[in-house]
């Protein structure tokens, strides 16, 4: 399956990506075509049947799944009686284009809600981690635990152990450098990457780390704490 493409169509010609918008353009367009069709199936007496979403994030993902619910819930100023998806909507970015109107979900409004309760319960499942989790995200990153946007990840690897990493250099962990570059570690797997500032929420709140967190993060501190600590305890500082 395609790739989802979050840029407009003018920047992937810009960039010279433009196939790969093409390609994640006519994703979006079946994703959308298949969750109508998939509604109006599994309706019955006005009612959804329960794993509906759950058989559309199975196929699709959620990153597209939220990516043409958005596009959809964004175009229609949300479903009246359910505020919070039109919240939700508008904070997942979806680049203005022409042919947005493509890959919007035609179902009657109160199906439609019930699909978004379905596929937001489905993430919350998930234990991943949100904005409300995180403190200002204009930080100094260097030595924070820092939260990954969930749309930065694979959707095979979405889970809060994937999310946390600890932000170690580059000029990207100030808020004030013109550079983009955070380099961190982990805190899940121990896996090393280059990120960009934006890739990032923000830095997360110390009441929400959890111990399996606070346990790898003390042995990544450990080593650099005591290197630090060395010369004030009596050792050589060498030149």
């Amino acid at each position: 399956m395609a790739k989802l493409y979050p840029y407009s169509r003018q920047e992937a010609k810009r960039e010279g990506e433009l196939d790969r918008w093409k390609e994640s353009h006519r994703a979006n367009v079946s994703c959308a075509r298949n969750l109508s069709g998939l509604i109006a199936t599994h309706a019955r007496q006005g009612q959804l049947e329960p794993e509906t979403a759950s058989y559309a994030l199975k196929q699709w993902g959620f990153l597209r799944v939220r990516y043409v619910l958005a596009n959809t819930l964004t175009a229609a100023g949300g479903l009246g009686f359910e505020p919070d998806s039109l919240r939700w909507a508008r904070s997942i970015f979806i680049p203005p284009d022409k042919t947005n109107g493509e890959f919007r979900i035609q179902a009657d409004r109160t199906l439609l809600a019930q699909f978004v309760q379905q596929a937001h319960a489905e993430y919350q499942a998930l234990g991943m981690f949100g904005p409300e989790h995180c403190g200002g995200a204009d930080q100094d990153f260097t030595g924070k635990v820092l939260v990954l946007r969930p749309d930065r990840l694979k959707d095979e690897c979405w889970s809060p152990q994937n999310q946390l990493w600890y932000g170690e250099y580059g000029f990207g962990c100030s808020p004030t450098s013109s550079g983009r570059a955070v380099f961190a570690t982990c805190l899940g797997d121990g896996e090393k990457a280059r990120w960009n500032r934006t890739d990032f929420m923000g830095v997360l709140e110390e009441q929400h780390l959890p111990d399996w967190a606070a346990e790898k993060l003390a042995e990544l501190r450990g080593p650099a704490q005591e290197q630090t600590d060395g010369p004030a305890q009596g050792g050589m500082e060498m030149g």
